[in-house]
C-alpha cells in the first residue's frame, strides 16, 4: 500500500499537535484496520503499538517513529503506568501521538485506561475502534459468534486479569447458565482450570469449543474440540497463544462456513451441522 494512495472523499479528522488518538489495529488482517485507522498512520509523528499489531501495518507511517509497548504473558513486558505516562510526556512534547492497540482498544485492551490516564493529566484524545478478536479472529475461522438457531446471547471475557490469574470476580456458574456461547479471550494459560468450572457448573463435556489461535493472518490455526477434551487436544495440537476460544453450538456452523477451507477447494463438511432438517433461508 502506498501513502500517494488517496483516502475516499470524506472529512477526515486531522491529528493535531499535542493529541493523542487511540485506535484498534483489529486482529491481525491488516486489511482488516479501518480508513481511520489509515488516516491516523499517514498523520502521526510517534506510533506507540502493542505486541499484535502486525509489522506490514507500521510500514503505513514511514514518517512516524515506532515505538514498541507490547506487553505479553510471562514475558518481560512495560508497566502500564509506564506506558500511559510516556503517551502523556510524547504529547506535551507536542507528537502527533497515535496509541495502535490490537484489536479494539475498549475490549480487554487497557484503552480505558490508558485514555482515562490522558484526560486526567489534560491531554486531547479520539477514540477509533477496531475489530474485536473475538468478533472478526471467529468470522475468519467461519464461527459466527450469533446465529438465530443457536442463541441471542454472547458473553466475552478474559481469561486472566492484571495479576496474571483468572479473575477472581468472574461468577463461571451464572456465566455458565446465562450465556448460551461464550467467547473467551487470552483464556489458553488458565483453560485447565476454566473448561473444569464451566463443566462443574452444568455445561456438557460433549460441548462444541473451537479454539482459533494468531486470528486472521496467514498462520491461523483453529482447533475443533469439546469442553471436555480441550486441554489435551490443545496440548496434543501444540498451540500457543494469541488465542480466541468460543464455547458454544455456534462452533459447529463452522462445518458449513468454514470460507478459507472452500477457497482453496474443498467442499463444506456439512450444509446442516445443527441438524435442523431445513433450508437456511426458512430460519
Amino acid at each position: 500500500m502506498s501513502t500517494d494512495i488517496p483516502l475516499p472523499a470524506h472529512r477526515w479528522p486531522t491529528l493535531e499537535p499535542g493529541w493523542v488518538w487511540l485506535c484498534g489495529a483489529g486482529p491481525g488482517d491488516p486489511g482488516l484496520l479501518t480508513l481511520h485507522a489509515v488516516n491516523a498512520l499517514r498523520q502521526a509523528d510517534v506510533v506507540i503499538y502493542d505486541a499484535l499489531v502486525q509489522e506490514q501495518i507500521l510500514t503505513w507511517a514511514p514518517q512516524a517513529e515506532h515505538i514498541y509497548a507490547g506487553k505479553r504473558g510471562g514475558k518481560p513486558s512495560a508497566k502500564q503506568r509506564d506506558i500511559s505516562l510516556r503517551l502523556v510526556d510524547l504529547a506535551r512534547a507536542g507528537k502527533r501521538v497515535l496509541r495502535l492497540k490490537g484489536g479494539d482498544p475498549f475490549v480487554f485492551g487497557r484503552g480505558g485506561e490508558e485514555a482515562q490516564t490522558l484526560v486526567q493529566h489534560g491531554i486531547p484524545i479520539r477514540i477509533i475502534p477496531g475489530i474485536s478478536a473475538g468478533i472478526g479472529g471467529l468470522a475468519y475461522a467461519g464461527i459466527p459468534v450469533t446465529h438465530r438457531d443457536v442463541n441471542q446471547s454472547v458473553t466475552f471475557v478474559t481469561g486472566h486479569d492484571q495479576s496474571g490469574n483468572t479473575p477472581s470476580s468472574l461468577d463461571w456458574r451464572s456465566i455458565s447458565k446465562g450465556s448460551q456461547v461464550i467467547v473467551i479471550y487470552m483464556g489458553m494459560k488458565h483453560i485447565a482450570q476454566i473448561a473444569a468450572q464451566l463443566i462443574d457448573a452444568g455445561r456438557s463435556p460433549h460441548e462444541p469449543v473451537a479454539v482459533v489461535t494468531t486470528a486472521t493472518t496467514d498462520d491461523q490455526e483453529v482447533l475443533e474440540t469439546t469442553l471436555g477434551t480441550i486441554v489435551d487436544d490443545i496440548a496434543k495440537a501444540a498451540l500457543a497463544p494469541p488465542a480466541i476460544i468460543c464455547i458454544g453450538q455456534s462452533v459447529l456452523m463452522r462445518q458449513v462456513l468454514d470460507w478459507q477451507s472452500m477457497a482453496a477447494g474443498h467442499a463444506p463438511r456439512n450444509l446442516d451441522p445443527l441438524g435442523r432438517g431445513r433450508p437456511a433461508e426458512s430460519a
